[in-house]
């Protein structure tokens, strides 16, 4: 006896991890710690992050919420193209005064948000649409020096061809993820059949 007490540091005596939290947790009730530990939903009391993102998710299913991103119709698709790519062409017309590596960066990020974001029967939107807002970006935000409709019309082949590497990348990648999607999708529409 003698010895443990010596050997003891001055100061309150520690007890075991989680014996005073879990007598603690819930007080006025009886039982063992892990019943009182239960939460109303019969599920373990857990840090208040994990109780919050508990009852987000279980909104989000009452609601009928899924995980899936938003899909884009046709109509919706060819406004994400254009908005998307004007405002890439915008940022780097004010950053840099002209349409440059910046510009063909965010006409790759939209042409591949297009290409994964479409519905399945507007597939064929996304890599129309992106070309289409490309062009229109040129035509209304590089900087023209001829005057007159032709004058635009030479600017915008001149853009057109500085710009192809961009252009075309962009367009074949989003060709490539939605001949992937199509591929993907008539895959399972055939397991399906099998398995009915």
């Amino acid at each position: 006896m003698e010895q443990s007490i010596r050997t003891q540091p001055p100061g309150p005596r520690r007890r075991p991890p989680g014996s005073g939290a879990a007598e603690a947790a819930v007080p006025g009730q009886s039982g063992p710690p892990e019943s009182r530990l239960r939460t109303a939903s019969g599920g373990r009391a857990g840090p208040p992050v994990q109780q919050l993102l508990q009852r987000l998710l279980t909104a989000r299913r009452a609601r009928g919420g899924s995980g899936r991103p938003a899909r884009l119709t046709a109509v919706g698709t060819g406004v994400a193209a254009m908005a998307g790519t004007l405002a890439a062409a915008g940022v780097d017309r004010l950053l840099f005064g002209g349409l440059g590596v910046l510009f063909g960066l965010g006409y790759l990020v939209v042409c591949f948000q297009l290409a994964v974001r479409v519905r399945y029967p507007d597939l064929a939107a996304a890599p129309i649409c992106g070309p289409i807002a490309f062009a229109a970006a040129l035509v209304l935000l590089q900087p023209v020096s001829a005057q007159g409709v032709t004058g635009q019309v030479v600017a915008l082949a001149g853009g057109l061809a500085l710009r192809a590497g961009w252009l075309f990348t962009g367009t074949g990648l989003a060709a490539a993820i939605v001949a992937a999607r199509h591929l993907a999708q008539r895959r399972r529409h055939r397991a399906r059949e099998r398995a009915s």
